[in-house]
């Protein structure tokens, strides 16, 4: 059975992604830096049909936070009754809660058979009998980042992403209601943005982390994919959180403070 899955996974997507980036290295002009963006464009934008469904059923979610976090009020205790009052929830907007899990797979498979094809390439740095050109700009793409910008630029667009996709985690606070039940909301949204701030921090420093010790080639497809995601996201449901969080950072300026 597992030869079965690792022979398909070689046909369906090593051999593919094998040829397609020796193509992209020939008609960029045996520049393999200009190749792995261009591959890293191609196949996002082939993951688009199946990625955009995910993210508007993730803005509905979003929206629906208010809902969910009444419900989980009113049933507290009571895990099957919650359960299904919030599979009733979605049901009435059109939600599968399922709807983000097919895009997550087919994004760490893709990821998964880049990793093997860009090793393939690193470690038998030959095309067609001529050898690799691996130098891009100031890298080399087998080889970490000396300069350290490729890992500040993943770690950083990774934060941007992260805090774009927070958008509605203090979105219902702002619908007039009760003190009593503001106040319970307010207590339920401390506990949440507390795992959430956790969580907001923690991936970009990983993926930092991780491209600093990885090849830049891995690091360059790393940043071009997640600036993809960030036009896309952007796209579908505007820049969510990131917007209260540059308000945030403007008030600690200079002289902000001082102006009103």
């Amino acid at each position: 059975m597992w030869n079965f899955i690792t022979s398909q996974f070689d046909i369906f997507l090593l051999r593919p992604i094998n040829m397609l980036l020796e193509f992209l290295y020939g008609v960029s002009g045996q520049n393999f830096g200009f190749a792995i963006i261009l591959l890293t464009l191609i196949i996002r934008g082939v993951l688009v049909p199946v990625t955009i469904p995910s993210l508007k059923s993730a803005k509905k979610l979003q929206e629906l936070k208010p809902h969910l976090d009444r419900l989980k009020e009113k049933h507290k205790g009571d895990k099957q009754k919650l359960q299904l009052a919030t599979l009733d929830l979605y049901k009435q907007h059109g939600i599968n809660p399922a709807a983000g899990c097919l895009p997550q797979i087919a994004q760490l498979l893709v990821l998964i058979a880049l990793y093997q094809v860009f090793m393939n390439f690193i470690n038998v740095p030959e095309v067609n009998g001529q050898a690799l050109n691996l130098n891009f700009f100031w890298l080399n793409l087998s080889k970490p980042d000396p300069y350290y910008i490729l890992p500040v630029l993943a770690g950083l667009s990774q934060l941007i992403f992260s805090l774009m996709m927070t958008s509605g985690l203090e979105s219902h606070l702002k619908a007039p209601k009760k003190k009593d039940e503001k106040k319970k909301e307010e207590d339920s949204l401390e506990m949440a943005q507390s795992m959430s701030q956790q969580m907001l921090f923690i991936m970009p420093a990983m993926t930092a982390i991780i491209s600093l010790t990885f090849p830049s080639g891995l690091a360059l497809y790393w940043v071009v994919t997640t600036v993809f995601s960030l036009v896309q996201q952007y796209l579908v449901s505007g820049p969510g959180g990131l917007k209260p969080a540059l308000a945030k950072v403007l008030n600690f300026l200079p002289g902000k403070s001082n102006s009103k």
